[in-house]
């Protein structure tokens, strides 16, 4: 293993004194220290704690020259492998760049708009990265874009923390900020020595079986009725409830086709036989043309429209707690596995890479639970 490490280097990207540079990290070797000396103006960060040349073509292909058959070269912090999501290239920003704003207010550059296109991000994704790096940019109005180092970033997240805002909300803006650093200005990992905040573990808020079937037999609007039956009996997320197609709903089958699910993934889900006929009437009444469920024009209908229609029968059925669409797509899996149903194919319909992100739902579960019998009693 020490011979592995004796004979590597890792690139990294570097920006000192605003100028880019190529970082060189090395386990102590009088070879690789010899070849580093003899590249173009080698010179060392302290801070960094690793040599460093100008990051240009000529320097770049250099590294690979001198330290081909001798040394391995890590690019993996240097280049940037993230493809590019081909089922979303009607991502249009013009919105955003004709939004009127105040005269002091500094927009979000050109070039950052134009790569969240070029790399067809999903719209709720860039609308989030404009707007946090914007309010980023403009807390910092006294400096140049180019000139803000991760001790400003730090003490930016600092300020988050003091307003208490979640460790997603933290996330999300450190995703934004170093999409501009690393994907625009092509900087991979600029600032891979930013701590990101510890995720909180909350489990995740669900409601009764009985409750989710109370809301949906006091909603009297079909479409309304349609959607939330939809959500908690397939496991949707709403960006996927939103995209199902009129095709998407595979009634020989009995499943769902989900396009455009997070992480530019597609699956089958279950359809309910009980919802099926409510469909079928829907479609006779609405004539959807495009999208399963529809606003004006036969565009997407508005996800703030969703959330209003859940939190509406929520309140129908007396609920007291706070449901969102989200909700019932974690009642969906607490649900299924409440009923005995195998945690593995309860990933696949959620979609998940991993049982590890399914297995949550194994702390709000309580068939286990009810059985235990409790100390009182």
């Amino acid at each position: 293993m020490e011979n592995k490490l004796k004979k590597s280097i890792t690139l990294k990207h570097l920006l000192i004194k605003n100028e880019k540079k190529i970082g060189i990290q090395f386990y102590p070797n009088k070879i690789i220290q010899l070849l580093i000396k003899n590249l173009n103006n080698p010179k060392w960060s302290t801070k960094y704690n690793m040599a460093y040349i100008v990051n240009n073509s000529s320097n770049l292909q250099q590294i690979f020259n001198d330290f081909k058959g001798i040394a391995w070269v890590n690019c993996k912090y240097f280049f940037d492998n993230k493809p590019i999501n081909m089922d979303n290239g009607n991502l249009n920003l013009d919105k955003f760049r004709e939004i009127k704003k105040p005269l002091n207010h500094i927009r979000c550059p050109e070039e950052y708009l134009k790569k969240l296109e070029i790399r067809q991000y999903t719209y709720n994704t860039a609308k989030i990265y404009i707007a946090m790096f914007e309010k980023f940019i403009n807390y910092y109005k006294s400096k140049k874009i180019i000139e803000i180092n991760d001790i400003d970033i730090r003490k930016y997240l600092l300020i988050l923390i003091k307003e208490e805002k979640s460790t997603s909300y933290q996330n999300q803006m450190v995703n934004s900020i170093k999409f501009y650093y690393e994907i625009v200005l092509g900087m991979p990992n600029r600032f891979y020595e930013i701590e990101r905040p510890r995720k909180e573990f909350l489990i995740p808020k669900v409601i009764s079986k009985e409750e989710v079937l109370l809301m949906i037999s006091l909603t009297n609007n079909l479409k309304h009725k349609c959607i939330i039956s939809l959500l908690y009996s397939s496991g949707l997320r709403r960006s996927e409830l939103l995209n199902l197609r009129v095709t998407d709903i595979e009634s020989k089958r009995m499943v769902v086709f989900v396009r455009k699910s997070k992480g530019n993934k597609e699956r089958l889900t279950l359809l309910s036989s009980n919802l099926l006929n409510d469909l079928r009437n829907y479609y006779k009444e609405y004539k959807p043309k495009n999208y399963l469920f529809e606003g004006r024009n036969g565009q997407n209908y508005s996800t703030s429209s969703v959330g209003v229609i859940v939190n509406e029968a929520a309140k129908k059925a007396n609920i007291q707690k706070r449901v969102t669409p989200h909700m019932l797509r974690h009642c969906f899996a607490t649900h299924l596995l409440e009923a005995g149903t195998d945690i593995r194919y309860i990933q696949v319909l959620m979609g998940h890479s991993s049982t590890r992100t399914t297995e949550i739902y194994t702390h709000v579960a309580i068939n286990n639970i009810r059985i235990i019998k409790s100390p009182l009693d």
